[in-house]
């Protein structure tokens, strides 16, 4: 009975520590899943009490909190290679198949191109072989003159159509090829763009200033999936999302991870930035959502955000450090607000 009890006991306190990891944004390495263990073994702890200080008002954690609540275990963090997000199982297979029927056409492409050269290399040899067969020949060798023309003109036409065949093809998968590129920078989700395509826009911006980087992150998000469920959850999600690339038409806008979203802004200023989200935060909080399953409200949805104009030979990780403490002050000064700096 007593193994019975501390095999549930195990049981319980492993799911919340999976749990924990998943509400601090924590991939599940040994550090990581060392530091959650040290929480939530001893919930009555020094540890655990700075932890829920920190956490209560809805925050997660950041590196530096890490480090600061444990070394080790932050320098450890710190050295191990990041974790990619799992992608869900539908998006999984749309890649797999998308990459399977690439490859179909490529090697369709390639057979398409190995028979086109087999045969201009044997039509080649029998064109030299028939026209010494007519020098050969003399005058009498109109025959021969003619009918290597008809055959000259029917393996003239295949060929035509072995290159349309082709062309085809080609034409066919570079339209897979887009695809699938635009498919790896696409959270699938939203619709929206993600962080690959967030570091891509950041590095492809255009010369002229001014630029602006702003991290937005839904306010007690955590509530609402708890509350209403995940469905509910990815519905808010998508909203959120929605309101923000109506707001920046023209500029990127991109799920930057779990309930964060960044907005990549060429061309405009940072009093306009700030403006602008503002103005989508407005929208956002007016908003009275209902759960459609269970038709109870779901109270008001808001966000926070952080904006920073950027600066000369900044990189994309200092402007998005930037953003995301500007953003960390919004949440501490009281939520759904922006703060620019």
């Amino acid at each position: 009975m007593a193994s019975a009890v501390r095999a549930s006991s195990s049981d319980g306190l492993f799911h919340r520590i999976g749990a924990f990891l998943a509400e601090q944004g924590l991939s599940p390495e040994p550090p990581h899943y060392a530091f959650a263990y040290a929480v939530l073994s001893e919930p009555n702890g020094t540890l655990a009490r700075e932890v829920a200080e920190i956490t209560g008002g809805g925050f997660r954690l950041r590196r530096d909190d890490l480090e600061r609540l444990g070394c080790q275990i932050g320098a450890a963090a710190a050295s191990a290679p990041a974790r990619a997000v799992e992608p869900p199982p539908a998006f999984q297979r749309q890649a797999e198949e998308l990459v399977a029927q690439t490859q179909a056409q490529v090697d369709g492409f390639a057979d398409i191109v190995r028979e086109m050269k087999d045969e201009t290399h044997g039509f080649g040899r029998d064109l030299a072989v028939s026209a010494a067969q007519i020098v050969d020949s003399g005058p009498a060798g109109g025959g021969n003159l003619s009918r290597l023309a008809t055959e000259m003109l029917a393996r003239v036409h295949d060929s035509e159509q072995r290159l349309a065949r082709a062309t085809d093809e080609t034409d066919a998968l570079r339209a897979k090829l887009a695809e699938a590129r635009d498919a790896a920078r696409r959270d699938p989700l939203t619709g929206l763009p993600n962080r690959l395509a967030l570091a891509e826009g950041f590095s492809a911006r255009p010369g002229a200033g001014p630029h602006c980087l702003a991290l937005c992150d839904i306010d007690r998000f955590k509530r609402i999936n708890d509350q209403h469920g995940h469905g509910v959850g990815d519905r808010v999600l998508g909203m959120i999302g929605k309101t923000l690339a109506e707001a920046f038409e023209g500029h990127l806008v991109c799920r930057y991870g779990g309930e964060e979203f960044a907005v990549l802004l060429n061309g405009v200023t940072l009093a306009k930035a700030a403006e602008m989200l503002d103005g989508a935060r407005a929208t956002t909080s007016a908003r009275r959502l209902r759960n459609r399953d269970t038709d109870a409200p779901i109270g008001e949805i808001t966000f926070s955000a952080g904006v920073v104009a950027l600066r000369t030979g900044e990189t994309a990780e200092e402007a998005m450090d930037r953003a995301d403490r500007l953003l960390y002050t919004a949440k501490a000064q009281g939520r759904d607000r922006v703060c620019a700096g």
